[in-house]
């Protein structure tokens, strides 16, 4: 389907599939297999403005519109899910400097993010805590001019990685979620450290790692927005970068429909191309479809977004948990046209499989999704 891109957002489509077909196809396997960090690619991220594109011209930036950031998200997860987060992962962790920081705060991190100087991460996750944010037990208690954070965060996306990390931590205990507040720690901070890299099913190119903070001191300034804000300030955030896991799934789906095709033309059995028998023309037409459904409600949803609507939550999850079935069942669908081939790692399709269960869980799991779109579904009524 045409989505009358501008100009500008095909230029930045065709840089972010250049990069893609280019640099990480050809190591995506490697990465997958060794769980490496791509840092390589990550210069080229920052070679061809990639990373500019998260962040507002005001900072430096040259977008930070949410349709640039799902295009970007989209072209360069078709090839690999998991380095694709060297780049969404950063943008998650930029989020809530950009909507709830004051202005000093993104004039100090916002310019080097756009740069790609420095990756940042968000850290919200805890052993008990996930979609549950009042369930958080990190704290950080008033010193001075400065905060004392102790606690863990598991499963941080760019853990260990990233300069700049948005936390969450309790700033007043007897308020539960209204007692939380977020503060950005940056990685050398004294008092801070990580965990080991997990060794994790899918997105094995993206560092996953527990942070720990044990009496980490960081300045009053780091505080973003006012004690008690946080969960407002991770509601904000998710609102705005579910899209881009919508993004992302629609991207891993894409590149296992593309390859399953090319596949079924080129594997003959009874002496003719499997894609000439209606099983398999049927399971590729309902893939497209799928596909192309899940493009258009994520693609809708940030041109909401970014038009300035005020209220989009229940739009948001929509398309993250819509995109997200269809990468888990597209992906399934490739690995089965593919045969026993699509059970190889020599072929793309099992680690796009593997890859797009993420989508399903992380930034709300999609049980945590259909709760959110009823709420606001029923508000209406």
């Amino acid at each position: 389907m045409d989505y009358f891109l501008s100009e500008d957002q095909l230029e930045i489509r065709e840089i972010a599939r250049k990069v893609a077909e280019e640099k990480i196809k050809p190591v995506r396997a490697k990465y997958d297999e060794e769980g490496i960090f791509p840092w390589d690619i990550v210069e080229i991220f920052k070679q061809t403005d990639l990373f500019a594109v998260l962040v507002p011209e005001e900072y430096d930036g040259i977008s930070g519109k949410v349709v640039d950031l799902s295009i970007v998200t989209e072209e360069l997860s078709r090839v690999c899910g998991g380095i694709s987060l060297a780049f969404g992962a950063t943008g998650l962790g930029m989020y809530p400097i950009l909507l709830s920081g004051s202005e000093e705060q993104k004039q100090k991190w916002l310019p080097a993010i756009a740069a790609g100087e420095k990756l940042a991460a968000f850290a919200l996750t805890e052993a008990n805590a996930g979609s549950d944010v009042g369930g958080i037990e990190t704290t950080a208690v008033k010193d001075g001019n400065h905060y004392i954070l102790n606690g863990t965060k598991q499963w941080i996306t760019n853990g260990g990685e990233a300069d700049i990390y948005t936390v969450f931590a309790l700033t007043d205990k007897s308020k539960g979620a209204r007692g939380a507040s977020c503060f950005v720690v940056e990685k050398d901070t004294e008092g801070f450290s990580f965990g080991k890299k997990e060794d994790k099913l899918g997105i094995r190119a993206s560092a996953t790692r527990e942070l720990a903070f044990d009496n980490c001191r960081i300045p009053k300034e780091n505080l973003i927005g006012r004690e008690g804000t946080g969960f407002m300030v991770a509601m904000k955030t998710f609102d705005k970068s579910r899209p881009m896991v919508g993004a992302q799934a629609v991207g891993i789906a894409q590149g296992a429909l593309e390859e399953a095709a090319l596949y079924a033309k080129q594997r003959h059995q009874f002496g003719k191309p499997i894609s000439s028998f209606q099983a398999i023309q049927f399971m590729l037409a309902d893939m497209a479809t799928q596909v192309e459904a899940a493009r258009a409600l994520v693609m809708a949803t940030a041109r909401m977004i970014d038009a300035g609507v005020k209220r989009f939550a229940k739009e948001s999850a929509m398309c993250k948990v819509f995109a997200s079935d269809v990468a888990m069942k597209v992906t399934t669908d490739a690995v089965q046209i593919l045969g026993g081939s699509g059970y190889m790692k020599e072929y793309p399709v099992e680690k796009m499989m593997r890859d797009a269960k993420i989508t399903q869980i992380y930034e709300g799991t999609n049980q945590i999704q259909r709760s959110i779109i009823a709420s606001n579904l029923l508000k209406e009524f």
